[in-house]
């Protein structure tokens, strides 16, 4: 069964799948607020939280 619900909003994009840099995007998580970081270029990629000059998750509320 396909869910239709949508956890993450996409904040910020940028870049582009067909150059070497890739795309970078910001999502927000609806339901904790944690801020990631989302880079992919073919068919490799990573993800992380944002983090702030402290050191803590950024959250928006």
């Amino acid at each position: 069964m396909l869910n239709r619900y949508n956890r993450f909003i996409v904040m910020h994009k940028e870049g582009s799948q067909l150059k070497d840099e890739g795309i970078r995007q910001i999502l927000v998580d609806k339901e904790t607020g944690v801020n990631y970081l989302v880079w992919k270029a073919g068919y490799a990629g990573g993800i992380t939280p944002l983090l702030d000059s402290d050191g803590k998750v950024i959250v928006t509320k």
